[in-house]
């Protein structure tokens, strides 16, 4: 028996040899909370979502859902009877029915969860009045897969999955919605978990976030922890966070933790991690860690610099031939061009400084 609204005990889950997640463990403590899989595509995150469906069992483990086990080693509850919602990110709609037809199916399949819902705003939410008379053949990849979400959410079912269910909608388009699907599920607390491959769908959606990798739940965690403290060098790679550099911890027993770089000299903050003094080891810099100041005496060659619309992301070596990366906002009163100086503000402190 569980406490939590959902929660997967040792899950061992697998489609093929290759793709397979095992010793998943994850809670979703409360209904109502969105919680987001993150990982790069073929890791097995869809196999997860399927198996809680029902779609296929689990090779080991349990999942818990409301108070009521629904899976486990001698145990599957059949995909009816669970009523949970899968939207898949390839188009499910069925091709002999209208899009509103096909939105109205959820409707009429609803086991009813207490939730009250009024299709007219869901079908303004998700922009999909112009093709309600069509049929899914007619319509485009990211309309097709707004309506399976209409459907899924018309269900009213206890659990929802979502299988990167933005990845095909246009860009202009994308943040308005992913903004109002995460405002409606939230309205009607109509717990969520959310699949995708985008770091920052992932953060801006999502209460806890799972990161798979390597056929394992690496973290699980708030984004905000997950963003400025992975537990590995595997999230950090991942996430595509920053570098790692070699550093030296001078001192860890003080409020304000310094470690010492050949080239940056000390840098002060706070160890994510207890590490001794004198400990060598690696920390991560990450872009926005660095701050610019043309009146330092610190400076670094310019290797690379990318125009990212409200920054720039400079790209600096040091002697050692570290490449490190520093967020400047584009409004700086000058740029800096490739083989040009460009100074670092120091001593260089870093809130969290992630060292492994």
């Amino acid at each position: 028996m569980s406490k939590n609204f959902f929660e997967i005990r040792n899950g061992h889950f697998a489609a093929s040899e290759k793709n397979k997640v095992n010793k998943v463990n994850l809670k979703i403590e409360k209904q109502g909370d969105i919680v987001s899989l993150l990982g790069p595509s073929g890791v097995g995150k869809t196999t997860i979502l399927r198996t809680i469906a029902g779609l296929q069992k689990i090779n080991s483990g349990e999942i818990y859902l409301k108070n009521k086990i629904i899976s486990s080693d001698n145990f599957h509850l059949e995909p009816e009877k669970r009523n949970i919602a899968l939207s898949f990110q390839d188009n499910s709609l069925f091709p002999n029915y209208k899009v509103i037809d096909n939105i109205n199916f959820g409707k009429k399949r609803s086991n009813g969860n207490g939730i009250t819902l009024n299709v007219d705003d869901i079908i303004k939410l998700l922009h999909i009045d112009p093709i309600l008379e069509k049929y899914p053949h007619q319509i485009s990849a990211g309309e097709a897969q707004r309506v399976s979400l209409a459907r899924s959410i018309m269900s009213k079912p206890d659990l929802l999955l979502l299988d990167e269910p933005f990845s095909n909608i246009d860009q202009s388009l994308k943040d308005e919605i992913q903004y109002s699907v995460k405002n409606l599920l939230k309205e009607i607390s109509l717990t969520t978990i959310l699949v995708t491959h985008d770091s920052f769908e992932a953060f801006s959606i999502a209460d806890k976030c799972g990161i798979i990798l390597n056929q394992e739940l690496k973290q699980y965690d708030v984004p905000y922890n997950v963003h400025h403290e992975p537990n590995s060098i595997d999230v950090a790679n991942f996430l595509n966070k920053g570098i790692f550099i070699d550093v030296k911890v001078i001192d860890s027993e003080c409020a304000v933790h310094r470690l010492k770089h050949d080239e940056l000299g000390e840098i002060r903050g706070k160890l994510s991690n207890n590490f001794t003094s004198g400990s060598k080891v690696k920390l991560l810099l990450q872009p926005e860690d660095l701050i610019h100041d043309d009146q330092s005496n610190l400076k670094l060659d310019v290797v690379d610099r990318k125009f990212r619309g409200t920054n720039f992301i400079y790209t600096l070596k040091t002697k050692k031939g570290e490449h490190l990366p520093v967020f400047v906002h584009s409004h700086h009163i000058h740029q800096h061009e490739k083989n040009e100086k460009f100074g670092i503000k120091t001593p260089i402190y870093i809130d969290h400084l992630v060292c492994f």
